[in-house]
């Protein structure tokens, strides 16, 4: 593969074009790398702080006492927009593990499996665990 990069101060946007035979699976993993590069930029909460955090900081949201909380590795942060808006607008690295529960896939460290179908999911350097079902 060649990569190319002009720099042409008369465009008002960059531009990104790939030109190739065919649509590969290294192809669609770049693109699917330069969406989730614009990801979206969010506000957390706590106390009468306003926080901005990089998202792969986060390692789950959840629903709890009908507010919801991004958690990282040492803190909890509300976020004041529901499940259902997070999971429209968050990267593809962000998945729904349960009915009250978004995790971030890439902060996954194991995930134990019970024999009655539930589960629990640990996060890489942290006590913080959640639950799925």
């Amino acid at each position: 593969m060649k990569l190319r990069i002009e720099i042409d101060s008369n465009l008002e946007e960059t531009e990104i074009i790939i030109k190739a035979a065919a649509l590969t699976d290294e192809i669609a993993d770049l693109q699917r790398l330069l969406q989730e590069s614009k990801s979206p930029r969010l506000i957390f909460y706590k106390g009468t702080g306003e926080y901005y955090l990089d998202l792969s900081e986060i390692l789950f949201f959840e629903t709890e006492d009908s507010k919801i909380y991004a958690h990282t590795q040492k803190d909890a942060y509300e976020v004041r927009l529901k499940l259902y808006e997070l999971e429209s607008i968050l990267p593809r690295y962000f998945s729904r593990v349960s009915k009250s529960t978004i995790a971030n896939i890439r902060q996954i460290y194991s995930v134990d499996k019970s024999f009655s179908g539930t589960g629990t999911i640990s996060f890489y350097q942290t006590h913080k665990e959640v639950h799925v079902s």
